[in-house]
């Protein structure tokens, strides 16, 4: 009889396992079941598809051509950058956008073997796709911040510029200091340190840890207010109008995550903060003649981003313009003068 108990405790206790460490497959759009395709896509020639939007003036009248890289629990939709320009700024510098869902977010495909790697690629190829050209800027906002390194390391013959406006960095780029990184990880609040942990040391329980209800998993994830400074608040407050008892809140579209969590938030943390096969901070100037350049955006009272780090990597890498915003937290962006701000120096080279 012990034996009987035994052999359907371990049975139960595999099957905890198995659906612990395996999360249920994507609803893929388009399929039986899934959501519907309502966005332009285009085919890569992995068989994904990616969804993408053009805002601006015409490919064809355009003088500047801009990919615009959407952050964590974001879509196509949300290119704050580009929300926040006047039409007037638009005409004047001629600038068109595109931005796309990154795979597994809105109406992209998801990859499984997503990698930093690989997103370049795609950016790549949906230029090569919509005929931008030999070259084209990049641009990218926080997670999608993080992307732009991608693009620098894997295609820098393509861009006309880049732009990193608050990139998330990963606490383990060999090429930091351990007590800096250190000190700014544990800046962190204690449940986004285990999340960031466990995607990094055990990118199999990554579904597990976001799921499971005995600990908190991340903050930034669930979007607590703590993540968030003052001027961040205020700015969602602004853009949203209060939500309930009249509180700021955070912003998602309703399309973000409906193929499923697991492709979008949680394989944003793997691959973010995973091992990477580059380091950043070994990368050369992608622009030896002055033909294009690098800028880096960082508010100094980021909770998300530790602006330590972000002043590291540029003290390392001097061919980068770097623009630390005073008294402002990670969604900068949304304020229309630093939004101008940031394109012109993108699109014109301006410090």
């Amino acid at each position: 009889m012990l034996k009987e108990i035994t052999a359907a405790l371990f049975f139960g206790l595999a099957i905890w396992a198995y659906q612990a460490t395996n999360p249920p497959p994507p609803k893929i759009c388009g399929t039986p079941g899934g959501p519907p395709i309502t966005a332009p896509r285009v085919k890569l020639r992995d068989g994904r598809h990616l969804a993408y939007k053009e805002q601006g003036v015409s490919r064809e009248t355009a003088k500047s051509k801009i990919v615009y890289v959407h952050g964590f629990a974001s879509t196509r939709h949300d290119t704050v950058s580009v929300a926040n320009l006047s039409p007037e700024v638009v005409q004047e510098l001629g600038l068109y956008f595109v931005s796309f869902d990154r795979p597994g977010y809105g109406e992209s495909d998801p990859d499984p073997n997503r990698s930093p790697e690989s997103i370049a690629l795609d950016i790549e190829e949906l230029a090569d796709h919509l005929g931008l050209g030999s070259k084209f800027h990049v641009m990218g906002f926080s997670m999608g911040g993080q992307v732009v390194w991608g693009c620098l390391k894997y295609i820098p013959h393509r861009l006309a510029g880049a732009t990193l406006i608050a990139p998330v960095v990963n606490y383990w780029w060999p090429g930091f200091p351990a007590n800096l990184s250190t000190e700014a990880y544990y800046q962190q609040p204690p449940q986004d340190q285990w999340t960031l942990r466990v995607a990094h040391h055990a990118p199999w329980l990554t579904y597990w840890w976001n799921t499971q209800k005995w600990f908190p998993a991340s903050a930034v994830a669930a979007q607590k207010p703590e993540v968030f400074s003052r001027q961040d608040l205020e700015l969602l407050f602004m853009v949203t109008g209060g939500g309930k008892d009249n509180k700021p809140q955070a912003i998602m579209h309703p399309q973000t995550i409906q193929q499923g969590e697991f492709e979008t938030l949680h394989r944003d943390m793997m691959v973010g903060f995973g091992k990477w096969k580059f380091d950043p901070m070994d990368l050369e100037n992608p622009f030896p003649e002055n033909e294009g350049s690098v800028h880096l955006w960082q508010g100094d009272e980021d909770k998300m981003v530790p602006p330590s780090l972000q002043r590291y990597i540029v003290q390392r890498l001097p061919w980068i313009n770097f623009h630390e915003v005073s008294g402002s937290g990670h969604l900068f962006p949304f304020i229309p003068e630093i939004c101008e701000a940031i394109i012109k120096s993108s699109v014109l080279g301006k410090n």
